[in-house]
């Protein structure tokens, strides 16, 4: 989804158009996307975490993130300026499946997605692959790099996640809000790839 609104210019005061993206965050129980909105969002991030209790422990697994104490039960917002005229709305999504179902209302008009993945845990963001893939919607992968956790290449998280080929695979530090804009723009660039092709195909 675009959105348009207007701008005054500090000199002149013209009117000039804004054009502000719908951008996902995805992934696995953990894996850091709260970190990774709150960390590039220039805005104070919007968070619906609650803490995990003793209700939670026979559906939410935290093997390799038992030091987490919340979870996101809705949703993250937060907005980043990637150049003058264009802003990404940032939504993260929740983690565990039984908040799935607000995933098709997260992802009505989005422009792409961040699938956020943990080495240690890469089977975690299998759900967030499939569902991008199945719905056409352009995506990026971020391998949050955890401190102790073994390197891999692209190329072998590729393989491992049998991604369609040109769908890109970057390593990041969420915590790090030039390594997260970097990421964005992969993924900006890449959707706009992916709609222009398709465009071209529709007129072919």
């Amino acid at each position: 989804m675009a959105y348009e609104r207007s701008e005054s210019t500090p000199a002149g005061g013209v009117d000039t158009t804004a054009l502000a993206l719908k951008i996902l965050v995805a992934g696995g129980f953990g894996v850091g996307k709260t970190t990774l909105v709150g960390a590039v969002s220039e805005i104070r991030p919007l968070r619906t975490e609650e803490r995990l209790s003793r209700a939670g422990e026979f559906v939410d697994d935290t093997g390799g993130v038992a030091q987490k104490t919340t979870t996101t039960v809705a949703m993250d917002f937060g907005r980043i300026t990637i150049r003058s005229g264009l802003s990404l709305y940032l939504f993260g999504t929740p983690g565990q499946d039984r908040f799935w179902f607000l995933w098709d209302e997260l992802s009505q008009g989005a422009l792409g997605a961040v699938v956020l993945a943990d080495t240690r845990r890469l089977e975690d963001c299998f759900p967030a692959v499939d569902y991008f893939e199945h719905r056409g919607i352009p995506f990026v992968v971020a391998v949050n790099c955890f401190a102790g956790a073994r390197t891999y290449g692209a190329r072998d998280v590729s393989r491992a996640l049998d991604l369609d080929r040109g769908t890109p695979v970057v390593l990041c530090d969420a915590r790090d809000r030039d390594s997260g804009k970097e990421v964005l723009i992969r993924l900006v660039e890449h959707a706009g790839r992916m709609h222009t092709a398709r465009l071209l195909n529709s007129v072919g």
